[in-house]
């Protein structure tokens, strides 16, 4: 799976969030303006910009923004360690969005991540493993991400939600330090506002080994769009903010911890440590 942004999108947040102009920035790279703004567009460089005096200039990284020019990807994830969940990709006109789903084996208990744009392959899921899907848990209000809630709601009437948002329907979501358990697994919530205020991460902690007496798999945080592989969701409004809640609330999870963005690939807190240039 790509990246969920390229070289010229992360350049682009990074002089929004800087509150700097195109011309300056192109100043700062070394290019005309319209090669600036070809870059931004495409993520291709017409000529090599120098990303130290660029970087700087944005409040970036230069040695991870040059990570991700020279085509750094996070290391494929096998999700077999993660008994059990599931990625589900669902497609909208222009773009696609993830959502996640997580069962206990022996009980069938299910939980779903956010609905994305598509019910069916959510409900396929559930009959195809022959699940209950008692808990719906929303990262953030936006159609991407809770497009489908409605269709899937009526679907398993019984399912309790779980959402920051004011929704048109559901019960208050479970409040920072309140545990959800699913089987075996242990949820938890973090507030993550940024991309939108009502943005939050879920931690699932407490997953089986393959077999004993080995550890459990690390954790995994469903992180919506605070955070991508490699970038960050967009942010309206204070993006220092944004950052150093990103920092404190998902980035200092274990470096192993899985996290599960809204769009693109799976990514790990090491990976994000190292190689994203807004961190």
């Amino acid at each position: 799976m790509e990246l969920e942004d390229h070289l010229g999108d992360i350049i682009r947040k990074g002089r929004m969030q800087a509150g700097v102009s195109l011309p300056a920035a192109a100043r700062a790279a070394g290019l005309t303006a319209a090669e600036q703004a070809a870059l931004e567009n495409d993520g291709i460089p017409p000529r090599r910009p120098d990303y130290p005096a660029l970087a700087t200039l944005l409040g970036l990284h230069a040695g991870k923004l040059e990570d991700i020019a020279n085509g750094w990807r996070p290391a494929p994830v096998d999700l077999r360690r993660w008994r059990e969940l599931r990625q589900i990709t669902t497609f909208g006109q222009a773009y696609a969005a993830n959502c996640y789903m997580l069962w206990d084996q022996m009980t069938k208990e299910a939980a779903l991540f956010d609905a994305g744009f598509d019910p069916a392959p959510v409900c396929a899921l559930v009959a195809e493993n022959r699940l209950r899907l008692t808990h719906l848990f929303i990262t953030h209000n936006h159609s991407d991400h809770a497009g489908g809630l409605p269709a899937i709601a009526e679907r398993f009437p019984t399912a309790r939600l779980h959402a920051r948002a004011e929704l048109s329907w559901g019960e208050p979501g479970n409040q920072p330090g309140d545990s959800i358990t699913v089987g075996h697994l242990c949820i938890t919530r973090r507030a993550t506002p940024g991309h939108t205020e009502d943005g939050t991460t879920f931690v699932v902690t407490d997953w089986p080994a393959a077999s004993a007496p080995e550890p459990g798999p690390a954790p995994v945080a469903i992180v919506g769009d605070a955070l991508f592989a490699g970038s960050m969701g967009n942010v309206h409004g204070d993006a220092a903010r944004a950052r150093r809640i990103i920092r404190e609330q998902i980035l200092s999870l274990p470096l192993a911890t899985l996290l599960c963005p809204g769009h693109g690939p799976l990514t790990t807190v090491a990976e994000e440590l190292a190689h994203n240039p807004f961190f």
